[in-house]
């Protein structure tokens, strides 16, 4: 089978299509954003990542009759049961906005026993609509949550997750070192290792 050298991406959102495109360049692939191809959002009704990520990439892949790659992450909180999980990107309901994500998210935390929390990131591609056997990597990033936010950078709930072992959030790493340790950094580099195999 030839190698991937063009795939939409299903996503519409600027900060993720932006750290995707950092880390599928080395490989030699093009992303091309849904929205630029006209391709409408896919429902996300799934309990799990992984089954919400699948169906985004397979809507992708049928509009355009490309490889698609679907990412599907969020943030799980332990003391709020997994909490916002799936949910995250609408954690605070329509229209989404990560300042209310944020909002409602240290509000439950207040007065949580503990803030630990982790990142995860599961990402599919599928060479066609009806891959029978689908591209999956995943990656996890451990931290706790901050009730003040810091840094500029990132997007999401961003600011507010502080990793220990540096003393920074999230939003305060520079974006290079932000996509070579992240959730989404880490299925990056094991799906890259996936690819290479094509």
């Amino acid at each position: 089978m030839t190698a991937i050298s063009r795939l939409v991406v299903a996503s519409g959102n600027p900060g993720k299509l932006h750290e995707l495109a950092a880390l599928l360049q080395p490989l030699g692939i093009e992303p091309v954003a849904q929205n630029v191809l006209g391709v409408p959002e896919a429902e996300e009704p799934h309990p799990t990542f992984v089954e919400n990520a699948l169906a985004k990439a397979r809507n992708a892949a049928r509009h355009t009759g490309l490889p698609a790659l679907a990412d599907d992450s969020g943030i799980l909180v332990p003391a709020l049961n997994g909490e916002p999980g799936v949910h995250s990107a609408r954690y605070a309901g329509e229209p989404r906005s990560d300042a209310r994500n944020n909002a409602r998210l240290i509000d439950m935390l207040r007065a949580a026993p503990s803030r630990v929390a982790h990142y995860y990131c599961v990402i599919v591609v599928l060479r066609h609509a009806e891959d029978p056997q689908p591209l999956l990597a995943e990656g996890q990033w451990q931290g706790e949550i901050v009730l003040e936010p810091r840094g500029a950078g990132g997007f999401g709930y961003d600011p507010y997750f502080l990793l220990p072992e540096l003393n920074l959030t999230a939003a305060e790493l520079a974006p290079e070192h932000k996509n070579r340790i992240s959730h989404r950094g880490q299925a990056l580099a094991m799906l890259a290792a996936a690819l290479k195999l094509l």
